[in-house]
């Protein structure tokens, strides 16, 4: 029988001390998510607390082979992506969308941030006694769609029932591995000084349409889900430009998080334009109305890219002229000051400071 563990030697910040017991904020991408990996997942599985962490890892084939370990960090030889991904959104059937369909998206571009060609998916699902067999259906059939148009097989798979009451009808894991391209090396620790900071498109669909099928909130016009295959996009972003430094999808914690992670992971600081954030009128007056802010809402269908200055134009033309990529803009630009910070210029000309969300403002929503 191990030792209790001593929540009082932990050398985390508040408020994750505070809590003996999992909150919904510990599984919302934000604060909690980040001091819940870093202080209690990366000492328990052996890692250092410095570990550097993206949407999906990478493995050294030549390392490995020659039993050198896993590598992969900076490494630009043959390489493996791997990443997993659980899915408990709630509902299941949301407007553009499923939860089958975000299992496959979701886990293809966490394999897509490192460059990588997403090449097949394992697929795991939790199902509660008593789900309709129709449903199950619907939802296996979407998931076969979104491979075949990611391009990527549905390899190997488990499923699971559960007692009535014990898994909200049904949760699916996904887990995918694919080929980084030669050459490529794109992770956090790249941003440097100088960068842009380009978005492929509107934000805050995804988590908005969820939220509304779940509370019956209707909002004149209706907003759907933003989940997408995103590999394709970045295929033909690395033919414009192999030196793209970082890429990531801003799902748990939006665009916010997902800043806020890169600027501490490169110690860069990063700035800027709330007017140049792509956000839908209808998604602005949805988290007008719920008191929600757009940049802190989840997406499933956009990606941030940090690209040098010499590469932008092409990077982003080559982006526009994707059916993915039509509403890319360049929002800001990585910066020497205050590093690990990001800062949003507003409207009205003043700097706010853009802190990672707590937990999640809409829980369940992936």
């Amino acid at each position: 029988m191990p030792d209790p563990i001593d929540f009082n030697s932990w050398t985390c910040p508040l408020p994750l001390r505070d809590y003996d017991r999992i909150v919904i904020g510990h599984g919302g991408g934000g604060k909690l998510s980040a001091e819940l990996v870093e202080h209690l997942f990366l000492p328990a599985f052996g890692h250092d607390s410095e570990a550097e962490l993206h949407d999906s890892a990478t493995i050294d084939l030549a390392s490995l082979m020659a039993g050198g370990g896993f590598g992969g960090t900076g490494s630009n030889g043959p390489r493996l992506a791997f990443s997993t991904d659980s899915y408990v959104v709630r509902p299941l059937f949301f407007p553009g969308g499923n939860i089958g369909d975000l299992a496959v998206n979701g886990t293809v571009n966490d394999v897509a941030m490192s460059g990588a060609r997403p090449l097949a998916l394992s697929t795991g699902f939790i199902l509660e006694e008593g789900l309709e067999m129709a449903t199950l259906a619907v939802v296996a059939q979407t998931m076969g769609q979104a491979a075949k148009e990611a391009g990527v097989r549905l390899a190997t798979g488990d499923t699971k029932v559960v007692d009535s009451g014990s898994a909200d009808l049904m949760f699916i894991n996904t887990a995918g591995v694919g080929v980084v391209p030669e050459g490529v090396d794109i992770r956090p620790a790249r941003a440097t000084p100088g960068d842009v900071i380009v978005v492929s498109g509107n934000i805050g669909e995804h988590g908005i349409a969820v939220m509304s099928k779940r509370e019956g909130i209707e909002f004149g016009t209706e907003i759907v889900t933003d989940s997408a295959p995103l590999n394709g996009l970045v295929e033909v972003m690395l033919e414009a430009s192999n030196d793209i430094h970082v890429l990531r999808d801003p799902t748990r914690g939006g665009l916010a998080a997902s800043l806020c992670e890169i600027a501490s992971a490169a110690d860069v600081g990063i700035n800027y334009e709330e007017t140049a954030v792509p956000v839908p009128a209808a998604v602005k007056a949805a988290c007008s109305f719920l008191g929600l802010d757009a940049v802190s809402v989840a997406n499933e269908g956009k990606l941030i890219a940090v690209v040098p200055p010499d590469s932008v134009d092409s990077v982003v033309s080559a982006m526009q002229a994707n059916p993915y990529g039509r509403e890319t803009t360049v929002i800001g630009k990585v910066v020497d000051q205050h590093p690990g910070v990001v800062t949003a210029r507003t409207p009205l000309g003043s700097t706010r400071v853009v802190d990672i969300p707590l937990g999640e403002q809409l829980p369940r929503i992936c």
